[in-house]
C-alpha cells in the first residue's frame, strides 16, 4: 500500500512490494524505497554530496587575502584617502540623517501598532465604516507606510547621495588606476 507522499510502505502491497518486478525491493528484504524526485536529487550541500563517502572539493576563495602583488597598498591607501575625504564624510553624513529618524520612526509606529492591537483590543475592533475597523486602517497603514518609505529612501538617495557618490567611485577609479588596483 502507497502513502499520500508517493513512499511504499513496508509490508504493503503497492507494485515496489511485488517480488519479482524491477519497480521495487520485495517486502521480505525490509528496504523501503523512495520514488520522491526531491528525495532522490538533494541540493547541493545536503545530505550525500557528489554520492560517494569523500566530501566534496571546496569551493575556492573569490580573491585571497594574503594577496601582495606591486601597488596592493597604494590601492587602499587610494580608498583610505577617500574614506577620509569630506565629501566621503557628506555622503555618509546625509545617509545616516534621513535613515536614522526614519528607522526609529518607523519602528516606534510598527511597536505602537502590536503593542495597541495586544493590549487594546477593543479600540483597535472599534469599527470605522461598515465592516472596517479602526485595526484594518492600522495594518493597511503600516502597509503604505512601507511603500511611502521605500519611495522616499530612493528618492532621498537620487536627490541628495547619488551624484555625490558617483563622483567618489570616479576619484578612486582615478586614484587606484595607475597602481593597477583599479579596472583599467
Amino acid at each position: 500500500m502507497q502513502s499520500s507522499n508517493d513512499r511504499l510502505r513496508a509490508g504493503g502491497g503497492g507494485p515496489g512490494n511485488v517480488p519479482g518486478t524491477d519497480e521495487g525491493p520485495g517486502p521480505e528484504s525490509g528496504d523501503i524505497r523512495y520514488r520522491d524526485p526531491w528525495y532522490d536529487a538533494l541540493a547541493s550541500g545536503w545530505g550525500d554530496g557528489n554520492g560517494t563517502a569523500a566530501p566534496d572539493a571546496p569551493v575556492p576563495a573569490a580573491r585571497r587575502e594574503d594577496r601582495t602583488g606591486p601597488g596592493d597598498g597604494a590601492a587602499a591607501a587610494a580608498y583610505l584617502e577617500v574614506q577620509r575625504s569630506p565629501a566621503f564624510q557628506e555622503v555618509r553624513s546625509r545617509y545616516r540623517r534621513f535613515v536614522t529618524p526614519t528607522v526609529a520612526l518607523f519602528l516606534a509606529w510598527y511597536v505602537g501598532y502590536v503593542v495597541t492591537a495586544t493590549t487594546a483590543p477593543g479600540f483597535m475592533a472599534r469599527p470605522v465604516a461598515g465592516a472596517v475597523n479602526v485595526g484594518m486602517l492600522a495594518g493597511l497603514g503600516q502597509f503604505l507606510s512601507t511603500f511611502l518609505l521605500a519611495w522616499a529612501y530612493a528618492r532621498h538617495a537620487r536627490l541628495r547621495r547619488d551624484r555625490a557618490a558617483l563622483e567618489l567611485r570616479w576619484d578612486t577609479q582615478e586614484l587606484t588606476r595607475g597602481v593597477g588596483g583599479g579596472v583599467s
